[in-house]
């Protein structure tokens, strides 16, 4: 998340997306989330934040997808009152949201905005919090938001609160993703997944890379629901740029790897070409 501060004191910050790498999901806890091992690194895809202080004692969030909510409810609200709580101060301040990041999507946009806002009230009021300190904060109201407070690889346990940067960080990869026009819900894909089932015809193990192998357990449920995105990994697969493909998170975003040497734009060109013009794709690279 680069961040910068003009004359004007507008603070803008970048919130990537992630996806993951793996993703066992080891059963459910008594707290009803459930217990998780992970891999997660960022995207170069990224969403953009402005920042700026107000005179008044609001919070107002102005966002370029009309779709989502801007009120308490919207985590980047949510992140600004989380810190007043931690440090017993009011954060007055405007926040305009730019959005690349898909919702609904598996790649942890909103979590990523919230992330960004408590970076970035961290520096414009200098607080001088620890990263340790505002994702404590972060994962008082979402389980990914502390991944990405740490802006580096990560390897998360527990709910996925539990962050422990990664020794050796994952090279760079180029990546393609592929998402059709439905999203689907986290919780909903957490709550099905004791009474799904591999569905015939869709490949579930793992795909090993030199970084480690690349699999996700909750490709269970969710192509058991949505055979489409079984479909899709399949021929993910099939093509000759790829070396692995898996389900991005929860979805429904369908994760690709490059090989270093494929031409991602004619390979671009052949996905919207058999998907449609309402699947979203996106062609950049892990960071």
């Amino acid at each position: 998340m680069s961040d910068s501060s003009d004359k004007d004191g507008v603070f803008k910050i970048k919130a990537p997306a992630k996806t993951n790498l793996w993703l066992r999901v080891l059963g459910k806890r008594e707290d009803g989330f459930h217990e998780i091992e992970t891999r997660m690194v960022a995207l170069s895809l990224a969403d953009k934040l402005k920042l700026r202080w107000r005179e008044d004692e609001e919070v107002s969030l102005r966002c370029s997808d009309d779709s989502l909510p801007t009120g308490e409810e919207n985590l980047v609200v949510q992140a600004v009152r989380a810190l007043e709580k931690h440090c017993g101060k009011v954060f007055a301040v405007d926040i305009e949201l730019k959005k690349k990041i898909p919702s609904g999507a598996g790649l942890g946009g909103g979590s990523s905005d919230a992330a960004a806002v408590l970076l970035a009230i961290n520096e414009m009021a200098q607080l001088n919090l620890p990263r340790e300190e505002l994702a404590k904060v972060g994962a008082t109201i979402g389980s990914d938001i502390p991944f990405f407070v740490y802006e580096r690889s990560c390897d998360c346990r527990g709910r996925g609160e539990i962050v422990e940067p990664v020794s050796e960080p994952v090279p760079s990869l180029p990546i393609f993703l592929l998402k059709p026009a439905f999203g689907i819900s986290a919780a909903w894909a957490y709550q099905r997944f004791a009474e799904s089932a591999e569905y015939d015809g869709f490949s579930y193990e793992e795909q090993k890379q030199d970084w480690g192998s690349m699999s996700n357990d909750l490709e269970r449920p969710v192509f058991e629901k949505f055979p489409v995105l079984g479909e899709m990994k399949g021929w993910l697969r099939a093509q000759p740029e790829v070396e692995a493909a898996i389900l991005s998170g929860s979805g429904s975003t369908m994760l690709a790897i490059l090989r270093k040497e494929a031409s991602g734009k004619n390979f671009n060109k052949r996905a919207q070409e058999r998907y449609g013009e309402t699947t979203w794709s996106y062609l950049g690279e892990t960071c």
